[in-house]
């Protein structure tokens, strides 16, 4: 009757979609964070090509997210990429007009985009929700 051998090891599938959910989080975050630090380190600039991969993993699994904790994750990871983007173009004309100005915007920006990324790994990694 309790014969070890008949004992089916089941998952709940929400247990496998949140792991899922986790997975993907932890790889949009290392991508993100791939490009928010080469964009604070001189030099080690890795392309646009990463940072919109993620975002598309990020648009393309949000709704998938909804409901649960790790939703606001994937809201951070679009806001801040979207965000920076912003801010970006918007201190473009500083390196027109002057280098050192726009340098140093582009700089305050990057550890921005940094700072936000770091943050949410951490939360993430607490199993724990972004805030609004």
């Amino acid at each position: 009757m309790n014969d070890p051998r008949n004992v089916i090891d089941v998952q709940d599938k929400s247990d496998e979609a949140a792991e899922s959910l986790r997975t993907i989080g932890w790889v949009s975050y290392l991508l993100h964070l791939v490009v928010a630090i080469a964009a604070v380190v001189p030099g080690a600039q890795v392309g646009i090509g990463i940072l919109l991969v993620a975002l598309v993993i990020d648009l393309v699994k949000q709704s998938d997210a909804a409901g649960t904790w790790q939703a606001s994750h994937f809201s951070w990871r679009i806001r801040s990429v979207l965000w920076a983007g912003i801010l970006y173009l918007v201190t473009l004309p500083l390196w027109l007009l002057f280098l050192l100005p726009g340098m140093l915007a582009w700089v305050v920006i990057s550890v921005w985009f940094l700072y936000r990324i770091v943050k949410g790994m951490v939360r993430m990694n607490a199993g724990q929700a972004m805030p609004d």
